[in-house]
């Protein structure tokens, strides 16, 4: 590890890897951090397919393709009452090769990401913290302090600091920026089956969101290779974790209620312990600054509902790392630019939030709203898989919008 570099990334996760990628690639110094052992456990295992670009971008497509993570093509809906809509096969939509992704294991993908980050040109360090970050009279960013492996203490300064920490917000929350999403105050609970009821063919791949029968909560279903399937419960933080007992109590209560899920499980074993995270829905209400920037989770976390963790992460690391390259150019590294980006970035990923806010209506009917509006299934299906990042993005929603305004006028008062 040097003492100067001109890029630093704190968080070795898709976000800090994709712009450790791109910015070794542009011939800049730059330095990769993560305070964990790589590889390292972390949930988000189902890919959007507008992945696909990133990973062609960042050179990582034919390793992709090689690896034996489960292939997706679909995801799938069931309501409370345990009926299933029609899956919605990406390639329906978009025939290209693009409308193919995985589900991958978290721990050998960031390690992919990881070592083919050094294989470009960072320096990439595991088990190396961040104990602080420093900045000058003009707050500035200047510089952080790193405990390695070995238990050496390290200042080692930058012209960039790249903060790629996840929900862990280094800087955000050094900085008071993250502002937690009241309305999304959820938990989840999850844990790995082996030998689960898939579905034949092609849908075999499927990610499936279950509603429980109360409509309280719902389950995820992520198929991964070697017959391991990733099935977890996500509700308000109060109603999953509070006066429920043991974790163990909630999740097997949540699944009693989940018809659907308990006919897949019938002849499978939990093969790993229960795993939980709370209140995951934040917003940051500044993301850059001198010097510095916010990417991937650290920048926010709507949902895991729709699969987009992985997909904004690998995108904010690329938009960030062009607008830090282009501030090298400029000779500006100031706030303004290095976070040139998070307009657009924004104006594209608020149409997956406003999809979030219609699943947890209850009373709202995706199944019905498109009874209604079938010219929008097109439209759906580009939210689906990431395509987020055009004009006519956020269609749907001149339909959808006035559809939820009845529905909630229609609820009855207290």
């Amino acid at each position: 590890m040097n003492n100067q570099y001109d890029c630093i990334i704190v968080g070795a996760g898709p976000a800090g890897c994709s712009a450790a990628t791109l910015l070794a690639q542009s011939g800049h110094s730059t330095l990769l951090l993560e305070r964990e052992k790589v590889p390292r456990f972390h949930v988000g295992e189902s890919l959007m397919p507008e992945t696909y670009w990133s990973f062609e971008r960042l050179g990582l497509l034919d390793k992709m393709k090689d690896s034996n993570f489960v292939k997706k093509y679909s995801v799938q809906f069931v309501n409370h009452s345990g009926r299933e809509s029609q899956p919605f096969f990406f390639d329906q939509h978009d025939p290209r090769e693009c409308s193919q992704t995985w589900q991958v294991e978290r721990g050998k993908f960031d390690k992919m990401l990881f070592d083919h980050a050094a294989d470009q040109g960072a320096d990439c360090h595991d088990q190396a913290r961040v104990t602080n970050v420093l900045f000058d009279e003009e707050e500035r960013f200047t510089s952080v302090q790193v405990q390695t492996a070995e238990g050496d203490p390290r200042t080692v300064s930058g012209r960039v600091l790249i903060d790629a920490t996840g929900q862990q917000a280094l800087v955000a929350n050094r900085l008071g920026l993250r502002e937690d999403n009241p309305a999304l105050r959820k938990a989840a609970i999850w844990t790995y089956y082996k030998d689960v009821k898939r579905d034949p063919g092609k849908h075999g791949g499927a990610t499936i969101i279950m509603h429980t029968e109360k409509k309280e909560s719902w389950f995820w279903f992520i198929p991964l290779a070697n017959g391991v399937t990733s099935i977890g419960v996500v509700a308000d933080h109060t109603y999953l974790l509070k006066d429920r007992g043991a974790t163990e109590d909630s999740y097997a209560e949540e699944l009693a209620i989940c018809p659907a899920l308990k006919e897949r499980l019938a002849e499978a074993t939990q093969v790993d312990k229960l795993h939980v995270a709370k209140e995951f829905s934040y917003t940051t209400r500044q993301q850059s600054g001198d010097g510095w920037v916010l990417i991937g989770d650290a920048y926010g976390f709507i949902d895991p509902i729709y699969s987009s963790g992985v997909y904004f992460a690998l995108k904010s690391g690329e938009l960030a790392a062009d607008a830090i390259v282009e501030g090298f150019t400029r000779d500006d590294l100031s706030g303004t630019q290095l976070g040139s980006w998070t307009r657009e970035f924004d104006a594209g990923t608020q149409w997956i939030r406003k999809l979030v806010d219609k699943y947890y209506t209850n009373e709202f009917s995706f199944g019905q709203f498109m009874k209604e509006f079938p010219q929008h299934q097109g439209n759906l299906t580009d939210l689906l898989i990431g395509r987020i990042f055009y004009d006519g993005a956020g269609n749907i929603f001149e339909d959808m919008d006035p559809a939820m305004d009845r529905v909630v006028e229609n609820l009855p008062r207290d």
